[in-house]
């Protein structure tokens, strides 16, 4: 039973029995035209153009002056996963090709499944499926025999055991060697020698992602700085990007619509640093704040006694009876690490963040702008209500390029920061 009430945004109005189950994808659209996605990044990352809405009010600028719209003693946070060459292709014996991407490991969480050696078992989507019924697919290149066997379908996918020679070869470097960048289905191009550079953060660390964290893909070494020089404190969450994250909401209503989960990654340190962040708290990317979120309900079930962790679609909404401060949840994540002996946290998400979500931990968000229908306006709108309608209308009509090679926003939750944020 969904509960009766939710708080609708930050900022916003409490709205009696707001159900995002209920919720129409048909209200959180708009038109985009073609032009307006760029197929490119531009020349220099930082010359990107930001949307900045607080208070209500929306002014614009470069991401080179981003450091003069954040306070002193704020909390930044990044994710620091980085993309992976998941596109294979293969040659069947009759000389057919085939395309293999790799969407998730199957035996292993991310981190482990790049550091397999030999062979390693993925949720695959495949390009000319038709074509591969039985038999085993090759690829020979730079000095890697890689082969391909179908064993099985599973959900939006298929079970593809992977093997290779040399096997010492860790995955992640198979991959560096055989595969290339997979660009978004809306970058209508094959990917170059560019997207290898620019379809990456300049901080992104560990191999997993599918996809870019794209709202960081404007940040330069000297934004960086700036940000320090400035009083920013900054830090890194690990969340690898699945291809779920473009897919369509197809359903009427989101009750209808299976939210893709992802895997988090974050240590023990950073989770003490995120307790006792006394500035407002600010993640880059929507999979930033998923994390910091997530964090929080995984803190909520720690304190409640729970032993698994892993958060699926709905439960933040139907837990709301057992929501405590967010640094108590935060500490009772700590002891759940501690009772442990473990320095990390990986752990499976599938929290949807939609309008009737209050967010626990963040007071705004950096983010480029989003797919009309997509989960991640829902995102948006859940943080700045009604409002997502005027900064959309707005980088409409002021030329502000959309998607992920495009330009980005910072978007304040409710205009100043919350002195009690994390109280």
């Amino acid at each position: 039973m969904p509960p009766a009430a939710y708080l609708c945004g930050m900022g916003a109005e409490e709205k009696e029995g707001v159900d995002p189950r209920r919720l129409r994808i048909s209200d959180y659209t708009y038109d985009l035209p073609e032009d307006r996605v760029p197929q490119y990044p531009l020349a220099e990352r930082d010359a990107s153009k930001l949307l900045v809405y607080k208070e209500g009010n929306i002014t614009e600028g470069t991401y080179k002056g981003l450091a003069d719209h954040i306070p002193p003693g704020t909390f930044m946070v990044f994710n620091d996963t980085k993309v992976i060459e998941a596109r294979l292709l293969f040659r069947k014996e009759t000389g057919g090709q085939v395309e293999v991407f790799c969407v998730e490991p199957l035996d292993a969480e991310p981190s482990r499944a790049m550091a397999q050696q030999g062979a390693a078992t993925w949720k695959c989507l495949v390009g000319g499926a038709g074509k591969w019924k039985t038999g085993t697919l090759v690829s020979e290149t730079e000095g890697v025999r890689l082969e391909a066997q179908k064993t099985g379908q599973v959900p939006d996918g298929y079970e593809v055991r992977l093997s290779w020679v040399p096997a010492n070869l860790h995955f992640a470097e198979v991959l560096h060697r055989a595969g290339r960048v997979p660009l978004p289905p809306y970058v209508r191009r094959a990917a170059d020698a560019m997207d290898a550079e620019r379809y990456q953060t300049v901080y992104a660390r560990f191999d997993g992602s599918v996809a870019a964290p794209t709202a960081g893909l404007h940040f330069t070494p000297g934004i960086l700085e700036a940000l320090r020089e400035r009083g920013v404190t900054t830090d890194f969450v690990t969340l690898h990007v699945g291809a779920g994250t473009f897919k369509p909401v197809k359903a009427e209503r989101m009750e209808g619509h299976v939210m893709h989960a992802e895997w988090l990654d974050v240590t023990t340190a950073f989770v003490k640093k995120l307790k006792d962040a006394r500035g407002p708290v600010i993640p880059v990317g929507t999979t930033a704040l998923r994390t910091l979120e997530s964090l929080y309900w995984m803190g909520v079930k720690a304190c409640a006694g729970a032993e698994d962790l892993s958060l699926s679609q709905w439960e933040a909404y139907e837990t709301l009876s057992q929501a405590v401060p967010a640094r108590e949840a935060l500490d009772g994540l700590l002891t759940w690490l501690k009772r442990r002996e473990s320095e990390r946290l990986v752990v499976r998400t599938q929290l949807l963040i939609a309008p009737g979500y209050r967010p626990r931990i963040a007071d705004a968000l950096a983010t480029n702008f989003h797919q009309p229908g997509s989960t991640l306006l829902l995102l948006v709108a859940a943080l700045i209500g009604e409002d997502w309608k005027r900064v959309y209308t707005y980088a409409l009509d002021h030329s502000f390029r959309f998607l992920s090679y495009g330009d980005g926003s910072l978007l304040w939750l409710t205009g100043v920061w919350r002195p009690d944020a994390l109280f």
